[in-house]
């Protein structure tokens, strides 16, 4: 095999996020629901002799040393390998929106140079490079829905019902350090429990983060209104939309009748209808069985 063509890298939604404490090493303690939705990067990979990584980008720019390129000489350090590659991206999930782009993109990355390679590793040691790359990457590589806890390294699959969301992108961006260093973060919330979510899972709980991100990013706050002036969505002021992680990106579910065109959408804000996803779109890559791969 010597390509790797149209490799996706999907987005996430949290569709609550609660912080439950905070460790003596200043990691916080979470609880979540991940979720995948199809607003999703594309990737194209080709292998390369000699040991080099190089990165085209094919969409928005990327910052010259960026999570898949760290994830690629991670896994050639991990594996020893000595071939190299050339990886282009074609980036659609916009960056500081809390949707996790960079840590799927690098776990589609593991993914298909794992293929690429012609590599062994069994999901465990893949996830173990990913998790020293970012906390949301093993999410990715595990590839379901995943109630999320710890400082995000605990992941128990679940299932969530088939649903469609209005997301929104203000053209403004967040970052993590910024909204977890606030001092007025609120994290003593209460620990829930999976059957509770369960119960509701598109109106279970809240993002503990939103309050001090509205402070540092107003634009969190006016996309909220926004989609609450929206027809399809008259109980988003009731609480139904909320922000997804960290970043600014906030989201609403639509009814399933419920026909959408956006209406006077802000200047540089992204809007979109997406579907959740039962499975990643690469489950089972990770499998020690790599002869379907295509190429």
């Amino acid at each position: 095999m010597k390509a790797i063509f149209d490799v996706p890298a999907p987005a996430k939604l949290n569709l609550f996020l609660h912080v439950t404490g905070r460790r003596a090493d200043g990691y916080h303690l979470l609880q979540s629901a991940f979720m995948l939705i199809d607003w999703c990067d594309t990737l194209h990979f080709e292998r390369r002799p000699g040991g080099a990584i190089s990165r085209e980008d094919l969409g928005d720019p990327l910052p010259a040393d960026d999570l898949v390129l760290r994830a690629a000489r991670a896994l050639q350090s991990a594996a020893g390998v000595a071939e190299g590659a050339h990886i282009a991206i074609d980036k659609s999930i916009p960056a500081q929106a809390g949707m996790g782009g960079g840590s799927s993109d690098a776990a589609s990355c593991l993914l298909a140079l794992h293929r690429l390679w012609n590599l062994r590793l069994s999901l465990a040691e893949l996830s173990a490079i990913g998790l020293r790359l970012g906390a949301d990457v093993p999410f990715f590589l595990g590839g379901r829905n995943a109630w999320v806890e710890g400082i995000g390294e605990s992941l128990v699959p679940i299932e969530v019902p088939a649903a469609r969301f209005a997301v929104v992108k203000p053209a403004a961006g967040l970052e993590t350090k910024t909204v977890f260093g606030d001092p007025e973060l609120e994290r003593d919330t209460d620990a829930a429990t999976i059957a509770g979510f369960a119960a509701n899972p598109f109106g279970f709980g809240r993002n503990d983060l939103q309050p001090v991100a509205e402070k540092h990013c107003p634009e969190v706050g006016q996309a909220v209104r926004w989609l609450a002036s929206q027809e399809f969505s008259k109980d988003v002021s009731k609480g139904t939309a909320r922000m997804t992680g960290s970043g600014s990106a906030v989201f609403a579910k639509l009814e399933p009748a419920a026909s959408w065109r956006p209406q006077v959408v802000p200047p540089g804000w992204k809007v979109r209808e997406c579907g959740n996803m039962e499975v990643h779109p690469l489950f089972g890559w990770a499998s020690s069985d790599n002869s379907s791969a295509g190429g």
